[in-house]
């Protein structure tokens, strides 16, 4: 398998004067309009505390079975929690990792639209009553640097640098604290079957040296394997719906490590409001002329409106969720 040759992209560059602004925001779109993936150096955010969210992922993942399934995510009807290993389906097959959903903390909405469902309060583990805290902190750090990301990107397609901040509303943000464990099934396993994200932007930090992560390139998987202090960061569906398919969301799976090890990873999906619809924008000619029309893929339609996207892709990930608290959604277009 070879490996895939993404660019490293250098935020500190928006603040070393304009040129460097400048020449950051071209190599950010060209990233994105080629790939849609890209290594971002340069976010600020400190060692340390990547150091203090890996030890609190690696705590969580050790506590006793009980004090995990205390917290299991068909306890919440906003699909939030721990999910077991097996537990989340992606393209309808299993996916051999465990981990942690955690939203924005908010009081249940009842009544109105049905992506109002995802709205309300997180589990959090009594046993491990410092993970809050970290990921708080965690969720801060990487909210600042997305809404960078995102005033960089509304330049360089010739917006408003505030084009995104005006229609996100509050943002709907997605931290899952994922361990893929070990396997001596024959690769590749699905650790995380092949899929697309379902919103706007994903800052993904791995363990580093754990490999596992591919990138689909012309049909063909590729690795893309971690660059010490960098996050992967990549385009989900409601970008590529917002330009008009000049920048794409690119299919990515991960294949499990091979015991006895095991990875941690922490995506973090920075997104619009649930009710929030994002419109196209007007690229330049110039750009406009390259936009190749959004993926039409009738098995993953693209809503445009973000609470149907993300409702779609909660609905199939956690059936289980959706059968014990949704069920006249089981089934149904939403």
């Amino acid at each position: 398998m070879a490996e895939l040759s993404l660019p490293i992209l250098d935020l500190s560059r928006l603040d070393a004067g304009a040129e460097a602004a400048a020449l950051f925001r071209d190599d950010l779109r060209a990233a994105t309009h080629d790939v849609g993936f890209f290594y971002l150096v340069g976010t600020g955010v400190s060692p340390e505390l990547e150091a203090r969210l890996h030890r609190a992922a690696l705590d969580f993942f050790a506590l006793p079975e009980a004090d995990k399934l205390a917290i299991e995510n068909i306890r919440s009807p906003h699909f939030r929690g721990y999910t077991r290993i097996g537990g989340e389906r992606t393209q309808g097959e299993a996916d051999w990792r465990e981990q942690i959903d955690i939203g924005p903390e908010r009081a249940p909405v009842t009544g109105g639209a049905a992506f109002n469902r995802l709205i309300g309060p997180n589990l959090w583990p009594q046993a491990q009553p410092g993970l809050q805290e970290v990921v708080a902190e965690w969720h801060a750090a990487l909210s600042d640097v997305a809404r960078r990301l995102l005033r960089a990107w509304a330049q360089s397609l010739g917006a408003d640098e505030h084009y995104f901040d005006d229609h996100f509303g509050e943002p709907s943000t997605l931290i899952k604290i994922v361990r893929y464990p070990g396997t001596d099934a024959p690769e590749p396993q699905q650790g995380v079957g092949a899929h697309k994200d379902s919103g706007v932007l994903t800052l993904l930090w791995v363990e580093p040296g754990k490999g596992g992560l591919q990138v689909e390139r012309d049909g063909t998987w590729v690795d893309a394997p971690p660059v010490p202090g960098a996050f992967v960061v990549n385009i989900g569906e409601l970008l590529e719906y917002a330009t008009g398919g000049y920048l794409k969301a690119t299919n990515h799976r991960v294949i499990s490590p091979r015991a006895p090890g095991e990875r941690i990873s922490i995506p973090f999906f920075f997104n619009p409001a649930l009710d929030k619809r994002l419109p196209l924008i007007e690229l330049p000619a110039e750009l406009a002329a390259e936009a190749t029309g959004v993926t039409d893929d009738p098995r993953n339609p693209i809503h445009a409106l973000y609470g149907e996207n993300a409702l779609k892709s909660r609905l199939r990930a956690h059936p289980d969720v959706a059968a014990i608290h949704h069920p006249d959604l089981v089934g149904a277009a939403v």
